[in-house]
C-alpha cells in the first residue's frame, strides 16, 4: 500500500505493533473523537455563514450598506445595525452554548485514562494520545478505548468476555477469544515489547458484526475475524485483565463509523420563512417599483413647476431619473416588511419553548435521577408535526429484562393469580410475593406470586422437579461466585439467564460446571453431572439440548426449544399433554408472553455411545460439515417425552402500550427497527400494541432475491388496494407520467395490516425501482417491523421516507447502532440509561423512558408549533400594518420618501414596542385551555407593553434629552403636546374597536362552521355534563383470536456451546353520576396538560 493512498481514501489498513514511527507514516488518525461544530478559530466566520443563509439576515446586510449611501437613505445607519447586531448576537451566543455542551462531553472521553505498553513499561495515558499499533491494557469493568485485536487475556485460551450495551443496547454476555500464537505472550511485558507481528486489514467501515484481516508473525500469516476484534464502547467483563493491539482509532473505529455525518438540521418553517421572505422581498419591490413611478409622474406633473421651492438634485437631470434614486430610498424605508426581528423572537420563542422541556416534571424519571433534555433549540414545533416514528426495540421499548413468569408442567399452569372468587387477575402491586427464605442461594431479586409451585416443589413433586432440573441443566450459562453464595450468571441470551435465575430460585440452583461436568445444587444437595454433549442452538434448529450422566449413572437428554420444533419431536403417547400444553401455550402467547417447550428422554447406554461415535465422526468430517452435524443431532432428538413449557416476559418499559396507541390515534405511524430476530421482534409488536390481533393481515417479506421480494410485495399490496396495481391507478399514472417525482401522496388501504421485512431481503428492496414498491406497501401498513437490520440499513429506511413523504420523521433508540438512524431523521430521540450514551450525544431531545415521548409529541410539540403559528400570523400582520402607512403616506407627500414615523419609534417598533404582547402569547399559550377572561399573563405582558411604550416615549421626547442632544432628538414637546388633545384619543379607542371586531366575530363564527378537534372535545365534556337517557343495551363477549403469533425467542446467535465442550471456560352502559364527573375531570385535564 503507498503511504499517500490514504488521501485518496483507504483501500486496505497496514500497521506493525509497537512501531509507531512506521504507522505514523501512514497518517491514521489518533484516537480523539469529535462531535463538536465549532472551535475558537472558525466559530465566528462559520456561524455567521450559517446566520448569513437565511434570506432575511443577507436582506438586511444588504440594506446595510445601502442605507450609507446619503443620497439614497433617509433613515440613519442604526436603525438597521441595531436590530441587526441583536439578532446575530443572541443567536450566535445559543449556538456557542450548544456546542460548548459537546466540548465538553468530547473533553470527557478523549481524556480517560488507559494503560500503553511504552519502551517496554506500563504506563498511564489519555485516550486521546493512542496511536494505531500500540498495545493497551484492559481491566475489568473498564471501556475498550479503540477497535483492537485481541491479543492475550487472564481468562484460560485468552477467552474475554465483553459487553456491547453501548453498540447495540444489549446487556447480555458476549465471548471474545484470542489467536493461540499470541495467547502465548500472556501478560509477560518483555514477550510483549518484543512483540512485531504485522497486520493487513480492511479499511475502516460501519459493519459492527464483520472484520477481515491477516496477521504476520514469525514468518507465518493468520486469519482474523471478527471474533478477536474488541470494538470501542464495549465493557471488559469477568476478566481480571487483557491487553490488545490497536487497528483503528477515534474517527475510523466502528463506533464513529456508525455515528453518520453530523448535519445542521433545519425545521420546515425555517423553509417556510425563506420562502415568505423571498414573496414579501417581491411584493416590497413591486411596492417600490410602483411608488417610484408615482414620484416621476408627481415630479414630471407637479414637482417640476416647484423646483424654486424643492430644487433637484444636481445629479438629477430629469423627473424620470429621480425616480431611480427614490425606488432605493422607498426600499429602505419599507425595509420593517422583512422583520429582522422575526429572528430574535423566533429563537426566544424556541429557547423557551426548551426549557419547558428541561422543566417537565412528567418527565423526569427518578431512578435516574434524569430529566429531559432539549439538546437543541431550533426543532421544537416540528416535534408538532411527526407523521412517522422509527424506533429501536431492544432498550427502546423494551428494558431488555427477562422475567419468568408463567411456566406449564405436566399440563398444570403455575404462575396465574386468583381472587377470593377463584377468578383469574391481574397481579397486583400489593399482592405479597413467594417467600424463598427456605432457599440461602435464591436470588433475592427474584418475583413470583404463585405458591402453588413452591408447595409443588417442597412436596416432591416428580414432574416439578424435572422440570426444573432440565432448566438448570440445559443452557450455556456460565457462574461467577467471587463471594460465598452470591452467585452471578452470565448469559449469552437474557432468556437463558431468566429460566436459570428460576430454576435456582426453586430449589435447583447451576452452581458452577466445567468442560466435562455440571454441578448444580438440588433443593440443599450438591449433585455433579458429567456433561456428554451440548448439542447447540441455532436460528434453523430452533432448539438446544444437553446430554448428561446422572450420579445415578443414567444418562438423560433435556431439551428445549421452540413449540413449533418440539412438537414434531415427541413421543406418540405424549399427544393429550401435548395438546393441553398447546392450549398453555396459546393463552402465554396472546399475553405476549415468550414461550419455549421443555422435554427430556433417557436414552440407553449403548445407544448413547453408537451416536456419540457418529457425532466425533460428523464434527471431524471436511466436508458438509454443518449438515452431517444436524443429521446426527436429529437422530437423537426424537420420541422426547413433554414435560412442559416456560412463559418469558420480556418487561417492556412503563406505559410503552399506551404510548404506542395514542400516537396510533393521533395518526402517527410507528415502524420498529431492530437488528434482533423475527420471533422477537413480533412479539414485542403485539405487546405494544402496534399489531393487533383483529387485523386482517400481517405480510412477511423474506425473498432472497429481488424477484421473490418484488412478488411479496406486490402480493401485499394486491390484498391491502387492488387496485393499486392497475395501470389506470391515478398513483400509477403519476409516476409513470412525473418519473422525477419527489413525493408519493398517500393510499388508503382496504383494512388494518402489518408488514415484516427482514434485513436480506431489505437489501434488495431497496435497490432500483424496488424501493418505490418497498415505500407504497410499508405506508399502507399500520405497523411495519424491520428485523435483523444493520445501522447503515436503518438510516436507509428513514432516508427512504424522507425522500419520497412529505412529512416530518422522528427517529429513537437507546445504542450506537441507532445513531446513523437518529441522525438521518428529521428529529432524533435518544434513550439514556443503563444500555450506553452515544444515542444521547447524538440525539436532539434525550429523557429515560419511551413513554415520554408521548409527552413530547402531542404536548410540547403540539403547544410549539401552535404558538409558532399564532406568532407569525400576528408578527406579519403588525409589520404590515406598520410599513403600509408609509405606502399610503406616499400619496400625500408626493411620492419623496418621507418617514410618517420618527428614526427612533422606527428603531423601537419590532425590537421593543410590539414584542411583549406577542412573546407572552407564544410562550405561555396552552392551546387546549379555554378560557373566558384575562388571566394574569394576558394583564401583564398587555398593560406592561402599553406601559413601557408610554415610558420610553416621555423619556425619548423629554426636555432633558432633546436639549442635550439636539441633533438626534429632534421633536421637543411633541409627545406631551399630541396626548392631551381629545382626537387622539379617540382614534385610538376607535382604531382598536375596529382591529378587535373582526377578531371577536371570527372566534363567535369559527365553533359553529369550522370546528377543530378542541372545539369537538369541548362539546364533549358539555354533553357528557348533561348527557341524555340511553335505552339498556345487551353487550357481547369478545372472544380472543384464534389465531396466535409465535412467541417462540431465543439466543439469536450461536451459543457457547463448542466453547464449553471444548475446555475453554473453566472459570356500553349510561354512566353513574360519579363516573360521569371523573370523566369530565379527566377530559378537563387532558385539555390542560396538552
Amino acid at each position: 500500500m503507498s503511504l499517500f493512498e490514504r488521501q485518496g481514501g483507504e483501500q486496505e489498513r497496514y500497521l506493525q505493533a509497537n512501531n509507531r514511527k512506521l504507522n505514523t507514516m501512514f497518517g491514521y488518525p489518533n484516537n480523539t473523537i469529535k462531535t463538536s461544530r465549532y472551535n475558537v478559530f472558525n466559530f465566528l466566520p462559520l456561524n455567521l455563514f450559517e446566520q448569513f443563509q437565511r434570506l432575511a439576515n443577507a436582506y438586511f446586510l444588504v440594506l446595510l450598506f445601502l442605507q450609507l449611501i446619503p443620497q439614497i437613505s433617509s433613515l440613519a445607519w442604526y436603525t438597521t445595525v441595531i436590530p441587526l447586531m441583536v439578532v446575530l448576537s443572541i443567536t450566535a451566543v445559543k449556538d456557542a452554548i450548544d456546542d460548548m455542551e459537546r466540548h465538553q462531553n468530547d473533553n470527557q472521553v478523549n481524556n480517560r485514562s488507559v494503560m500503553v505498553l511504552m519502551n517496554g513499561r506500563i504506563k498511564e495515558d489519555k485516550w486521546m494520545n493512542i496511536q494505531v499499533g500500540d498495545i493497551l491494557k484492559l481491566r475489568n469493568n473498564q471501556p475498550v478505548t479503540a477497535d483492537i485485536l485481541l491479543l492475550s487475556s487472564s481468562e484460560p485460551y485468552s477467552l474475554t468476555y465483553i459487553e456491547t450495551a453501548e453498540l447495540d443496547g444489549e446487556t447480555n454476555l458476549k465471548v471474545k477469544h484470542a489467536l493461540p500464537v499470541t495467547s502465548n505472550l500472556e501478560d509477560n511485558l518483555e514477550l510483549l515489547s518484543a512483540f512485531d507481528g504485522k497486520v493487513t486489514c480492511e479499511s475502516p467501515n460501519n459493519k459492527l458484526d464483520k472484520f477481515t484481516g491477516i496477521l504476520t508473525y514469525k514468518g507465518k500469516n493468520y486469519i482474523l475475524d471478527h471474533e478477536k476484534l474488541l470494538l470501542r464502547g464495549c465493557i471488559i467483563r469477568n476478566t481480571d485483565w487483557c491487553f490488545g493491539l490497536v487497528i483503528y482509532t477515534g474517527p475510523d473505529t466502528k463506533l464513529m463509523q456508525n455515528c453518520g455525518k453530523t448535519t445542521f438540521k433545519r425545521t420546515h418553517l425555517d423553509h417556510l420563512l425563506n420562502i415568505l421572505v423571498v414573496w414579501i422581498f417581491l411584493f416590497l419591490g413591486g411596492m417600490c417599483f410602483i411608488l417610484a413611478i408615482g414620484h416621476g409622474i408627481w415630479e414630471n406633473k407637479k414637482g417640476y413647476y416647484f423646483q424654486n421651492y424643492l430644487p433637484w438634485k444636481e445629479y438629477v437631470p430629469s423627473s424620470a431619473v429621480s425616480a431611480i434614486p427614490i425606488f432605493w430610498s422607498y426600499f429602505i424605508i419599507l425595509n420593517t416588511m422583512v422583520p429582522i426581528s422575526l429572528y430574535v423572537s423566533v429563537e426566544i420563542i424556541r429557547l423557551g419553548n426548551s426549557c419547558y422541556i428541561n422543566w417537565d416534571r412528567k418527565m423526569f424519571y427518578a431512578p435516574h435521577n434524569s430529566p429531559a433534555h432539549a439538546r437543541t433549540t431550533t426543532l421544537n414545533e416540528e416535534l408538532g408535526q411527526v407523521k412517522y416514528v422509527f424506533s429501536d426495540k431492544t432498550g427502546t421499548l423494551t428494558q431488555n429484562i427477562m422475567v419468568f413468569n408463567k411456566c406449564s408442567i405436566n399440563g398444570i399452569v403455575y404462575g396465574r393469580v386468583y381472587d377470593k372468587k377463584g377468578m383469574k387477575v391481574e397481579v397486583p402491586e400489593e399482592t405479597e410475593k413467594v417467600d424463598f427464605s427456605y432457599n440461602k442461594l435464591a436470588d433475592p431479586k427474584f418475583s413470583f406470586y404463585d405458591e402453588t409451585l413452591v408447595e409443588a416443589v417442597k412436596k416432591g413433586d416428580h414432574w416439578v422437579h424435572l422440570f426444573f432440573l432440565s432448566l438448570s441443566l440445559c443452557h450455556t450459562v456460565m457462574s461467577e461466585e467471587k463471594v460465598e453464595g452470591n452467585l452471578v450468571y452470565q448469559a449469552q441470551s437474557p432468556d437463558e439467564g431468566a429460566l436459570v435465575t428460576a430454576a435456582r430460585n426453586f430449589g435447583f440452583v447451576f452452581h458452577y460446571r466445567t468442560s466435562e461436568t455440571i454441578a448444580v445444587v438440588e433443593m440443599g444437595e450438591t449433585k455433579v453431572y458429567q456433561l456428554l454433549a451440548i448439542l447447540d442452538f441455532s436460528n434453523v434448529r430452533k432448539r438446544m439440548s444437553v446430554i448428561v450422566r446422572t450420579p445415578e449413572n443414567r444418562v438423560m437428554l433435556f431439551c428445549k426449544g421452540a413449540d413449533t420444533i418440539l412438537c414434531q419431536l415427541l413421543h406418540p403417547s405424549c399427544i393429550s399433554l401435548r395438546d393441553v400444553t398447546m392450549e398453555h401455550l396459546d393463552d402465554f402467547a396472546i399475553e405476549g408472553l415468550r414461550t419455549l417447550m421443555v422435554a427430556y428422554r433417557e436414552l440407553d447406554n449403548s445407544f448413547f455411545q453408537a451416536w456419540s461415535k457418529k457425532h466425533n465422526e460428523a464434527c471431524l468430517s471436511l466436508e458438509n460439515r454443518e449438515d452431517k452435524i444436524s443429521n446426527v443431532y436429529e437422530e437423537i432428538e426424537k420420541d422426547l417425552m413433554l414435560l412442559g413449557a416456560t412463559a418469558i416476559e420480556d418487561k417492556l418499559q412503563d406505559g410503552v402500550p399506551e404510548t404506542v396507541a395514542t400516537l396510533n390515534k393521533a395518526q402517527i405511524k410507528m415502524w420498529i427497527l431492530t437488528g434482533d430476530k423475527q420471533e422477537t421482534a413480533m412479539n414485542i409488536a403485539y405487546a405494544c400494541n402496534i399489531f393487533e390481533e383483529e387485523m386482517d393481515g400481517i405480510f412477511i417479506v423474506e425473498g432472497k432475491n429481488d424477484e421473490v421480494v418484488l412478488q411479496e410485495l406486490r402480493s401485499a399490496r394486491d390484498k391491502m388496494k387492488p387496485e393499486s396495481l392497475l395501470e389506470s391507478d391515478p398513483i400509477n399514472i403519476y409516476l409513470t407520467t412525473k418519473p422525477q417525482m419527489l413525493r408519493i401522496p398517500e393510499e388508503v388501504p382496504n383494512g388494518n395490516y402489518g408488514l415484516i421485512i427482514n434485513g436480506y431481503s431489505l437489501a434488495y428492496a431497496l435497490e432500483g425501482n424496488l424501493e418505490l414498491e418497498l415505500l407504497r406497501t410499508a405506508c399502507m401498513c399500520k405497523g411495519v417491523i424491520w428485523c435483523r437490520m444493520t445501522p447503515l440499513q436503518k438510516a436507509q429506511v428513514v432516508e427512504l421516507v424522507k425522500r419520497y413523504k412529505k412529512v416530518v420523521t422522528l427517529a429513537i433508540g437507546d445504542g450506537a447502532n441507532d445513531v446513523s438512524m437518529i441522525k438521518a431523521a428529521h428529529i432524533g430521540v435518544g434513550i439514556h440509561g443503563q444500555e450506553g450514551t452515544q444515542a444521547m450525544l447524538n440525539s436532539d431531545y434525550a429523557f429515560s423512558q419511551f413513554r415520554y415521548l408521548q409527552r413530547l409529541l402531542l404536548v410540547h410539540g403540539r403547544w410549539s408549533y401552535n404558538r409558532m403559528c399564532k406568532f407569525l400570523s400576528y408578527f406579519f400582520y403588525k409589520n404590515f400594518a406598520f410599513t403600509l402607512v408609509h405606502f399610503w403616506y406616499a400619496f400625500f407627500n408626493g411620492f419623496s420618501a418621507q418617514t410618517v414615523y420618527d428614526t427612533w419609534f422606527i428603531t423601537f417598533y419590532n425590537l421593543v414596542y410590539t414584542s411583549l404582547p406577542v412573546l407572552g402569547l407564544s410562550l405561555f399559550d396552552q392551546i387546549a385551555l379555554e378560557t373566558t377572561y384575562w388571566t394574569m399573563i394576558n394583564h401583564i405582558f398587555t398593560w406592561g407593553s402599553l406601559i413601557f411604550y408610554f415610558c420610553i416615549l416621555f423619556f425619548l421626547y423629554s426636555d432633558d434629552l432633546c436639549l442635550m442632544f439636539p441633533s438626534v432628538f429632534q421633536y421637543l414637546g411633541v409627545a406631551r403636546n399630541t396626548l392631551i388633545l381629545p382626537q387622539m384619543w379617540l382614534s385610538i379607542v376607535l382604531s382598536m374597536v375596529l382591529c378587535i371586531l373582526p377578531v371577536i366575530g371570527y372566534q363567535f363564527l369559527k365553533p359553529l362552521f369550522w370546528p377543530v378537534n378542541v372545539d369537538k372535545i369541548m362539546d364533549r365534556i358539555h354533553y357528557w355534563m348533561n348527557p341524555p337517557v340511553l335505552p339498556p343495551t345487551q353487550t357481547k363477549l369478545k372472544h380472543a383470536s384464534s389465531h396466535r403469533h409465535s412467541a417462540y425467542a431465543f439466543s439469536h446467535v450461536w451459543g457457547f456451546g463448542a466453547l464449553i465442550t471444548s475446555g475453554k471456560t473453566l472459570n356500553a352502559k349510561r354512566p353513574s353520576a360519579k363516573v360521569r364527573r371523573s370523566q369530565q375531570k379527566e377530559a378537563i385535564d387532558l385539555l390542560s396538560n396538552g
